[in-house]
């Protein structure tokens, strides 16, 4: 008699088994076990190389490397962590403990093991992207490196440093990231909060070089963090091409740029409408100790006929007084009705983005489009790759939006201030009527008695003087 068939038993966490299988195919575990392998290597203490983990120290690893596959962000989630699937992709019925984690991280950081991480992950992404064969072709891809600070609240003082958008200055670690041009992270340093973009640039470029020989990086293009002329200057002089724009505080519009080219359509939308246009030009950027050997950069002027900005005025637009261009019917704020004229608009222009390279010659729209392409290949990627990690609590993500305080006071204040002049200006003009009908009667009454005591005198004069009367008559006869 045939036995009823099995019912098939679900396994939590089997599609976290994929990851494994792609994490043995790419040799990133080799990679992670040489690295743990050779910051235990003593010099002072001879002994023989070992040639691979034991099995709790590949187990620990393991556990490490997997915790947000199965939705942890940090060791000590494991605490309250319950589940089976981690225990499956570290091949232990039940995983590691807290305790256990913490103790063996304790012991990578004794032996100074993120250095040998860090060159292992250079060398796993350079074979996973393929970098440096792509770096030998004829043409170099460009590589995109961007700073990134994340606050750390400790009890502990730690170095500060301004936080993403917010504009706060907080304890945080200042991470270095390196993307390739198709957005895919290379390599990721961690440094202190005070640790500027122009000093993580050189480090995470020899850090990636020194893991893999025979390289170069030579087309970098950066945030306009990294806009200092000495740096840029520096980096010309090791043979790098640097792509960045300048900040709003270094031009002035079109007349801070020279030898500007014809403008060409950059963006244009589905009606054929160009939205952008960019023109070839260069730009003179001072240095601080060589007034007079300035860096000459070659620009894309991007055009964008979207935004606008405020320029000033010329002075054959200045107006003689504020109210020049006033009728005198308009000034009258005493009477009924009267509505106060705006102001003439300030004159704007089309906002600029100028986008710089240290390179001897370039195509404006090529350019253009390269530093555009940093949105999707590096900042975007950014925030993608926070997500998973935890890390999203001022990114852009998690959030909700908050009056602010600051603002609000003023704007209550100004309004305050708005409600009690117009009920002022109510106030004057009713008593501004009253005044003109009070003055009127009294004007009126005043020329009556005025009047009246002309008469009177008149009168007393020629009772006085008869033959003053007669006279006058004789006189007019």
């Amino acid at each position: 008699m045939r036995q009823p068939a099995r019912e098939q038993e679900w396994q939590e966490g089997a599609g976290g088994l994929l990851l494994l299988a792609a994490a043995h195919e790419t040799a990133l575990l080799s990679q992670l076990e040489a690295a743990v392998l050779a910051s235990q290597d003593n010099p002072k203490v001879p002994q023989p190389p070992a040639q691979r983990l034991s099995q709790p120290q590949r187990t620990l690893l393991l556990t490490l490397v997997f915790l947000n596959a199965v939705g942890l962000q940090r060791p000590w989630d494991l605490r309250t962590y319950t589940g089976s699937e981690l225990g499956l992709l570290t091949g232990r019925p039940q995983p590691y403990s807290y305790r256990h984690v913490e103790r063996f991280l304790r012991i990578l950081a004794t032996a100074n093991a993120d250095e040998a991480f860090t060159a292992a992950l250079a060398r796993w992404t350079n074979t996973l992207w393929q970098v440096k064969a792509r770096s030998q072709g004829a043409t170099s891809p460009h590589v995109y490196v961007d700073g990134h600070r994340k606050p750390v609240y400790t009890d502990t003082l730690i170095p500060r440093g301004l936080i993403g958008n917010s504009g706060k200055i907080l304890g945080c670690r200042a991470l270095t990231l390196l993307h390739d041009d198709q957005g895919h992270p290379l390599l990721a340093t961690t440094h202190r909060g005070d640790w500027h973009l122009t000093n993580g640039i050189p480090s995470v470029l020899t850090c990636y070089e020194h893991a893999i020989e025979s390289l170069q990086l030579t087309n970098l293009v950066v945030d306009r963090e990294a806009m200092a002329a000495d740096f840029l200057a520096q980096l010309k002089a090791e043979g790098r091409t640097m792509i960045t724009i300048l900040k709003t505080n270094q031009y002035s519009g079109l007349d801070s740029f020279t030898n500007i080219g014809s403008f060409v359509p950059l963006t244009v939308d589905r009606h054929g409408t160009v939205l952008r246009e960019v023109a070839p030009a260069q730009f003179l950027l001072a240095r601080p100790d060589r007034d007079d050997e300035p860096l000459k950069l070659a620009v894309a002027l991007i055009r964008d006929l979207r935004r606008t900005v405020s320029c000033s005025p010329s002075e054959e637009d200045l107006p003689r007084a504020w109210w020049a261009d006033i009728r005198h019917e308009e000034v009258a704020w005493w009477q009924q009705g009267w509505q106060a004229t705006p102001a003439p608009a300030t004159p704007t222009e089309p906002k600029l983005i100028p986008i710089v390279t240290t390179a001897e010659q370039i195509d404006a729209v090529t350019l253009a489009q390269t530093y555009i392409h940093r949105w999707s290949a590096q900042e975007n990627v950014i925030k993608d790759f926070l997500l998973p990690l935890g890390l999203d609590t001022n990114h852009g993500f998690a959030k909700t939006p908050v009056v602010n305080s600051e603002v609000n006071k003023k704007r209550e204040a100004l309004e305050k201030r708005c409600a009690n002049v117009e009920r002022w200006r109510e106030a004057a003009r009713e008593k501004a009527h009253r005044a003109s009908v009070l003055g009127t009667k009294l004007w009126k009454q005043t020329k009556e008695h005025g009047e009246g005591l002309y008469r009177a005198l008149n009168e007393r004069s020629v009772l006085k003087n008869p033959y003053l009367n007669c006279s006058f008559v004789q006189c007019r006869v």
